[in-house]
């Protein structure tokens, strides 16, 4: 035992030296090859830039330069109705292939960034319907540039872009839009330098789920495609991208047409008071019609000055039309009843009148009585009390019947049929307006669902 033990420890501590002494050598083998890896990187580079010029672009003389592109969406909006355009911040990549800069070393694909990228051809991609363009630099440019073994080059920025979005407002604020993004090569035509989407429909464009910042609108989806645009100097190719929006009709509901049905409702109320109710059927009717004025002039201020008519437009002018006729109903009941007819079956001027006839005719018989009989008066006892009761008594009867005819109180037919007639009206109007325009829905082909 003590022998194997003494053969034992030697080999152990033996085994521990080598190890000790080979660590050193594995760690300068691996600085080496970092080393090495440098120096080839280095290589490969200087020898891609060596007689490069990047005035020219690839495939100068034997036929148009493909530049694939797509796009990923990373945040969407605010969209701006007054100015109508939007907001999109997105990378945009494109890839193209440039058979000056293949090589063969121990890597396939060459990782880099922009510094690389000023010194290579680029395309001079630029964005049709774009107000101002901003490239990130913070905190240093935000550029990828990557290139392969046989000359395939990948080349990514981060872009804010502000584009237009021409919007059509007839059918606001159950409007639909399509936001469009336009882009391709600024000096290069078609026979020099084409574009194409790098993958199908639904992957060319993509955007991240929860990234829009839209209060207002729904994005519902995308659709891509590609143009051709001719001008004076020659037929570019124009790649686009249609971002589907739809608006969200929660706000102008809470803040337009609900106070719009109520002031309706309100001016209503004044069929219910009576016609000789003047000071508070006059009040209902000016303090509804300025109401309506007021909203009318907000309902705007969000909007452009656009030449036509909205849907919002024309709900507050049937809803300022009902409150306008309204007071003029209240005026045409106050006209008649003013001069005794209240178009509810009784004339009480005509009343009057007779009334006035039978007295005179009732006075003139009893003066005609006196005179003839004026000699018997102081023996007749009796003709005074009679003469008295004739005095008397038609003009009680006469008094009750006028109280008993007085109709000032009565309800006016036209306040009748307008109980009926105005709420039937508008209600009829709202069914027909919300059935109209929220049914409206455009048809959209090729569209990608936003996720």
């Amino acid at each position: 035992m003590r022998d194997q033990q003494s053969a034992t420890l030697p080999s152990i501590f033996i085994c521990l030296t080598l190890l000790w002494l080979a660590k050193p050598v594995r760690a300068d083998s691996a600085q080496d090859a970092f080393k090495h890896n440098i120096t080839v990187f280095t290589r490969i580079l200087d020898r891609l830039l060596d007689g490069y010029d990047n005035r020219l672009r690839p495939g100068l003389g034997d036929g148009a330069t493909e530049v694939k592109t797509n796009i990923y969406v990373t945040s969407f909006g605010p969209v701006s109705d007054t100015d109508m355009e939007y907001t999109i911040d997105v990378f945009f990549r494109q890839s193209w292939k440039d058979e000056r800069l293949k090589f063969k070393g121990p890597m396939n694909i060459l990782r880099l960034n922009n510094l690389m990228a000023s010194k290579i051809w680029t395309p001079d991609t630029f964005f049709h319907n774009g107000k101002k363009s901003v490239a990130h630099n913070m905190t240093m440019p935000n550029k990828l540039l990557r290139i392969q073994d046989d000359g395939t080059l990948l080349y990514t920025m981060r872009l804010t872009v502000h584009a237009e979005c021409p919007m059509h407002l007839e059918d606001f604020p159950m409007d639909y839009h399509s936001c469009p993004l336009k882009f391709g090569s600024y000096a290069y035509t078609m026979s020099e330098v084409t574009y194409t989407w790098t993958r199908n429909a639904s992957d060319s464009v993509v955007v991240e789920g929860e990234s829009s910042r839209l209060n207002q609108y729904d994005l519902q989806g995308q659709t891509v495609g590609q143009e051709t645009m001719k001008s004076s100097t020659g037929e570019y190719t124009v790649m686009t991208a249609h971002f589907h929006l739809k608006r969200k009709i929660g706000y102008f509901v809470i803040q337009t047409y609900l106070p719009c049905i109520m002031t309706v409702i309100l001016s209503q109320v004044s069929f219910w008071l009576n016609r000789e109710s003047v000071p508070a059927r006059t009040v209902f009717g000016v303090t509804t019609v300025l109401t309506m004025t007021t909203l009318s002039i907000s309902a705007r201020n969000s909007l452009p000055k656009v030449a036509y008519a909205t849907a919002m437009d024309w709900f507050i002018a049937v809803c300022y039309a009902f409150v306008f006729s309204a007071l003029i109903e209240f005026a045409t009941v106050n006209y008649f009843t003013k001069r005794g007819w209240a178009w509810d079956g009784k004339s009480i001027v005509n009343d009057k009148k007779k009334e006035k006839a039978a007295a005179v005719k009732q006075n003139n018989a009893y003066a005609v009585a006196v005179a003839n009989y004026a000699p018997n008066l102081s023996k007749d006892s009796t003709l005074p009390s009679a003469a008295k009761g004739n005095s008397t008594d038609p003009y009680k009867a006469k008094t009750d019947g006028k109280d008993s005819k007085k109709t000032f109180n009565s309800v006016s037919k036209i306040d009748r049929m307008a109980r009926i007639l105005f709420p039937v009206l508008f209600g009829g109007f709202n069914l027909v307006y919300w059935a109209t325009y929220l049914n409206r829905e455009p048809v959209r082909k090729d569209m990608v669902p936003s996720t």
